[in-house]
Order: C-alpha cells, then structure tokens, then sequence
C-alpha cells in the first residue's frame, strides 16, 4: 500500500484522488437515471440537453446552443438535424445575417421535455438529498468555477 502523497508532491495523486477521475465517476452517477428516463423516450442525452437549452432559453443561435448544452458545433449540427427532422426544433437563418442559424424548440419538443419533468424533477431532488442543498450549491459553483479554466 503506498502512502498519500501531499499537496506540493511532483507524482500523480492516487486515481481516488484523481480530480478527471472523480469528475467522470460523477458524471456517470448522475446520469445513469437520465439514461434510463431517456430510454423510452428515444432521445439522446445530448438531443435533452438541446432541447432543455432551447425550452429555457427561447429562440437561440446555434452557437448559443452548443455553447449552453455543452456540445461541439459540428456534433450539434448533426443533432439539430435529427431532431429537426423528428419535429422536435425549428432551423431558421437570422434576417440579419444570413450565416447565423436560429433554433427554437416546437410545441412537438416541448411536449418531450413536459413529459419527462416529474422523472427529471425526482432525480434531480434525489441528487439535492444525497449531498444536502448546501453542498449541491457548493458543488455546482465549484464546478462553475472549473469552467474558467482553461
């Protein structure tokens, strides 16, 4: 058995101490009950938080988009399509730029996302009662503060 390194160690730290590991044990954690909530649904986990992004936020543009559900344009280029092509989201191009795509979600997709709120709904509230309010606010701004690390 080897013995924790400290802080200002020059080795890697254990992987139960490795931060890209924990983040990935978590975000599977988390996202297993979505999985299994959009299994009968038909709709990826990505296509979700497309739709999630596009129901909270209105008509948006594509880079928008990517931006807020987490995602490489050309990956929701391709995602858009599908759901487009399922009639869950409109594609326009800006009036006023003509190379701008604004999407917006139809009453089709909203409908996914309404059907699906009291599952999203408990699972988030389980998730809030494993690691109390306090600390599921602590780890959300934790990772907010993740994200200007670049």
């Amino acid at each position: 058995m080897t013995k924790p390194k400290d802080a200002s160690s020059d080795t890697l730290p254990a992987t139960d101490r490795s931060l890209p590991i924990a983040l990935i044990r978590a975000r599977e954690t988390v996202m297993a009950p979505i999985r299994e909530m959009l299994s009968e649904t038909g709709i990826t986990e990505q296509q979700w938080r497309v739709l999630r992004v596009l129901s909270e936020g209105g008509t948006l543009d594509a880079t928008e988009v990517a931006d807020r559900a987490s995602l490489l344009l050309p990956s929701l280029t391709r995602i858009v399509r599908s759901l487009s092509d399922r009639g869950y989201v409109t594609r326009t191009r800006d009036h006023g730029d003509r190379r701008r795509q604004m999407l917006a979600i139809t009453p089709t997709g909203q409908q996914v996302i309404d059907d699906n709120l009291d599952e999203a709904l408990r699972i988030a509230q389980r998730i809030r009662a494993t690691l109390g309010e306090n600390n599921y606010e602590k780890l959300l701004d934790l990772l907010g503060a993740l994200h200007t690390f670049k």
